[in-house]
C-alpha cells in the first residue's frame, strides 16, 4: 500500500456535488484518486467528487480541536442535575 491517510472506499450510490474548486486543488484531487485507484481490484482511477466526503469525515474524526469543542458544547447543553 502506499501509506495514503484513505483506505478503499466503499461502493456506494454516488452524490452529485456542485462546488467550485481551485485549479490546483482539483489536479492534486485527480492524482490523489488515480494513485489510490491503483490498489483497487480491478485498477481504477477514483473520481475527485468521490473522495470529497471520505476526506472530510477523516478531516473531522481526527480534528482533536473539533472534537473537545463539540463534547464542550455538548456537555454545557445538558441540564444540570440539581
Amino acid at each position: 500500500m502506499t501509506g495514503l491517510k484513505l483506505a478503499a472506499l466503499p461502493d456506494d450510490k454516488p452524490v452529485k456535488l456542485t462546488i467550485e474548486l481551485p485549479a490546483a486543488l482539483f489536479a492534486d484531487l485527480t492524482a490523489y484518486g488515480a494513485i489510490l485507484g491503483k490498489a483497487s481490484d480491478p485498477p481504477a482511477a477514483i473520481e475527485p467528487a468521490r473522495l470529497i466526503v471520505p476526506m472530510l469525515q477523516r478531516f473531522i474524526a481526527s480534528d482533536r480541536g473539533f472534537a473537545k469543542a463539540r463534547r464542550d458544547v455538548t456537555a454545557g447543553s445538558r441540564p444540570s442535575g440539581g
